[in-house]
């Protein structure tokens, strides 16, 4: 494996990317000023008003769900707090459409806010569960407060806002303001996906053990999703308000929750345009099927089901990953070398443990280990199966708490920092099961990697070249635009220390790196790591096979049974007598009889 090329798209390719924005942002354009040239019917406007302001919100599911993974049932009540907000601001309080709007987003901000805090310690369907208490909780009041909020009689007379000269009281005027607000939340949303926080969120959704260990704090990052998806809900609830000039609590209610969620399933929850393409359908296709009259409703809720079925990326997802499978290769040009920037001062021993220890109840899976790794060196952490190696890797990338005993890295006491944390402190990690983010480009899980905190590479072109780099070092950069999960085990293998070299560690730790591989791909192993030693870096690996252990190893500790038994260079630790009855039973006492 040596340093390879790299991928980067085309001139032509760049030509015609630029083409198609231009005919995009035309045809766009050309959208927005529709309603002020055409003589459209009370009714139309009044649905596509729908459409429009439905879709915003909707968007916030996008970035919730479609690129973090948080399953919200409550988008209705963020809709609510800001269509209510604009409604009693304006009608009651006199405050003005933008005072009101601006205090309704805050308010939906908080709100989220505090619904992604408690995603600390639970998730999945638990999650959904605290975000439909919040949504009764919310219609409950809505109904109920009857001074504050008009209760079920709702609040009418809604004003319209005004811009610097220029009046937005014409249905018109006020749905051509309403598309433009959504494109430029369109355009947000569908950038997000490719900045730092958007790719953290997706390694989040992805695989969340694997997002922290490469430097995304994942609980920030579920706080922020749903921090965005509540003010786009927020700011969605206000253009609906101003828009319909009369609103009640039963267009908030759960059941539009199910709808939001509804529309972006099936336009693609991952992507801006499928979100926008669900809700579009959803309100006008009803509408389509009036003509079959009694029958329409049926027609319509068996469309639904089976898009959902068949199509469960949804529709936009359907039609990417055609796209995808259609789309031509890269050009390829040569990559700049593959470099380390590891300080050499410092401890001799780059980590130490002393007394360290993780029990789970009565089973002491790492009791009481003191261990010295050397700066620059390879040491190999062998011992039977249960021996409680994996366990003591956990315990070094964070991702178990310890329950004695403290850890350091280069002289600086990390034992109570999180997996991110110690992540930028230098420590990379793979997995014996590999972790990838596998909805995402081979080069999109090396750039989340590149872009760990307090790595050298800072901006978007810095990471790009960092992650080539590093891609090149293994020898895949010329498949970086491939989906990872499309590549061979072996492969996937070298993307996972790709990524985490893309990071820059100081230690890196790896949990059988050999594992499932051939003759041909261990041998190919065996080279990467010595060149990575020679690079400076301090490898700190776990595996069975004995004889690539011995070829690489620099140093040996032996666990079992959760104790260090032996430790020392490969040629005494592999014939030390302790060892070997670990691992066959008994100690030879004789020769073979």
């Amino acid at each position: 494996m040596t340093d390879a090329t790299l991928s980067h798209p085309a001139p032509a390719s760049n030509r015609g990317a630029i083409a198609g924005g231009i005919v995009l942002a035309v045809l766009a354009a050309a959208l927005a000023v529709l309603p002020l040239t055409m003589t459209l019917s009370a009714y139309v406007l009044n649905m596509l008003m729908q459409a429009v302001t439905y879709t915003v919100a909707v968007l916030g599911l996008t970035v919730v769900l479609g690129y973090t993974g948080q399953l919200s049932l409550a988008q209705a009540a963020f809709f609510g707090i800001g269509a209510y907000a604009v409604a009693l601001g304006t009608v009651d309080y006199g405050l003005g459409f933008w005072l009101s709007m601006v205090l309704g987003l805050a308010a939906s901000a908080v709100a989220g806010a505090v619904l992604g805090l408690t995603s600390l310690r639970i998730g999945g369907h638990y999650l959904a569960m605290v975000t439909i208490a919040f949504q009764q909780i919310v219609t409950l009041v809505l109904v109920n407060s009857i001074d504050v909020t008009h209760g079920p009689d709702g609040v009418s007379g809604i004003a319209r806002p005004n811009l610097p000269g220029v009046s937005l009281a014409n249905a018109k005027a006020y749905l051509t303001f309403c598309i433009v607000v959504l494109y430029a939340v369109g355009l947000a949303v569908w950038y997000l996906r490719r900045t730092r926080l958007g790719r953290a969120m997706q390694a989040v959704r992805d695989n969340e053990l694997a997002a922290g260990v490469v430097g995304v704090n994942t609980y920030r990052t579920k706080v922020v999703a749903f921090t965005i998806s509540a003010i786009l809900g927020g700011l969605g609830g206000a253009l609906f308000a101003s828009g319909f000039s009369y609103i009640s609590p039963d267009q908030f209610s759960f059941a539009e929750s199910v709808v939001f969620l509804t529309m972006a399933l099936i336009g693609g929850v991952q992507s801006a345009f499928g979100t926008a393409l669900g809700t579009g359908l959803l309100i006008l296709l009803p509408e389509w099927l009036r003509f079959l009259k009694e029958i329409y409703l049926a027609i319509y809720g068996l469309s639904v089901i089976l898009i959902m079925v068949f199509m469960p990326e949804g529709i936009w997802g359907l039609l990417e990953r055609i796209a995808h499978v259609g789309g031509g290769r890269p050009a390829v040009v040569t990559p700049r070398p593959f470099r380390l920037d590891i300080p050499d001062s410092g401890p001799a021993d780059i980590l130490e443990t002393r007394g360290l220890a993780k029990h789970f109840g009565g089973l002491r899976a790492v009791d009481g280990v003191d261990l010295k790794v050397e700066r620059g060196s390879v040491h190999a952490l062998i011992g039977p199966n249960g021996s409680g190696k994996t366990t003591l890797l956990n315990v070094l990338s964070g991702l178990y708490r310890p329950t004695g005993g403290s850890v350091s890295l280069a002289g600086r006491d990390i034992t109570r920092l999180a997996p991110h944390e110690r992540c930028a402190a230098g420590v990379g990690r793979t997995f014996q099961n590999i972790r990838l983010f596998r909805s995402l480009s081979i080069l999109d899980n090396v750039l989340i990697g590149a872009q760990r905190p307090g790595a050298p590479a800072k901006g978007e072109a810095a990471l790009r070249e960092r992650a080539f780099e590093a891609l090149g070092f293994v020898g895949l950069a010329d498949k970086a635009s491939e989906l990872v999960g499309s590549l061979p085990y072996g492969h996937q293998r070298l993307v996972e220390i790709a990524r985490a070299l893309a990071g820059n560690p100081t230690l890196l730790l790896l949990d059988e790196p050999a594992a499932g591989l051939n003759p041909t791909e261990k041998q190919e192993l065996v080279e990467l790591l010595r060149r990575l030693k020679g690079h400076g870096l301090t490898i700190f690996l776990i595996d069975h096979d004995m004889a690539m252990v011995e070829r690489i190893a620099d140093h040996i500790t032996v666990l079992n049974f959760g104790k260090r038994i032996a430790e020392g260079t490969p040629r005494d630790v592999l014939r030390h007598p302790a060892v070997i009855a670990a691992y066959l039973g008994e100690v030879p006492t004789h020769g073979a009889a």
